[in-house]
C-alpha cells in the first residue's frame, strides 16, 4: 500500500481522531501531508468503491478495501478546497490522483491535515513491513497488507 501523498509518516495512534487512532475502521498508517497544491493518489491498484470530496476507498481485484482520509474532521469543510478526479466505479492504478486539495488550506480552516491510510475489515496482525516514522513520497510504501 502506497503513500497517498508526500510528507511525514506517523503511527496511526497519534491521530488526532480516537475512531483511528483506536484502529477502530482497521489497522494502517497515517502521513502528516506537506504543504503546497496537489492530489491525493491511490495506494492500491483497483476500483473506487467510495469518492468524497475529504475521503476515498479503493478496492483491489482480491477485495481488499484501503480508506484514505484527508484531514481530521474534514467533512466539516463541505467540499471547499477538495477536488474529486474520479467518480465512484472508476478503475486506478496506484498512483493515480483521486482527489486534488491543499494541506496547508486544511490546516488554515482550523483542521488536522494528517492523512490515516486504513486497511478496512483487517486484523492489524495481517500489515508487515508498517513504515509510520519518517519521510515518504506519494509512492512510497506505507506497509504490506499479508493475510
Amino acid at each position: 500500500m502506497l503513500s497517498p501523498v508526500p510528507g511525514t509518516a506517523v503511527p496511526l495512534q497519534s491521530v488526532p481522531d480516537p475512531v483511528f487512532a483506536q484502529g477502530l475502521v482497521g489497522p494502517g498508517a497515517a502521513v502528516e501531508p506537506d504543504d503546497g497544491d496537489g492530489a491525493a493518489c491511490a495506494p492500491i491498484a483497483g476500483t473506487v468503491t467510495t469518492v468524497r470530496s475529504h475521503a476515498f476507498v479503493i478496492e483491489a481485484d482480491d477485495g481488499r478495501a484501503i480508506l484514505v482520509h484527508l484531514g481530521i474532521d474534514t467533512v466539516g469543510q463541505q467540499g471547499a478546497g477538495f477536488t474529486p478526479r474520479v467518480a465512484r466505479g472508476a478503475r486506478v492504478g496506484a498512483g493515480d490522483p483521486v482527489v486534488g486539495w491543499v494541506p496547508a488550506d486544511v490546516r488554515a480552516a482550523g483542521y488536522s491535515a494528517v492523512v490515516p491510510v486504513v486497511a478496512l475489515d483487517a486484523a492489524g496482525a495481517v500489515l508487515a513491513d508498517l513504515v509510520d516514522v519518517g519521510r515518504v513520497t506519494a509512492s512510497d510504501v506505507l506497509f504490506h497488507w499479508t493475510g
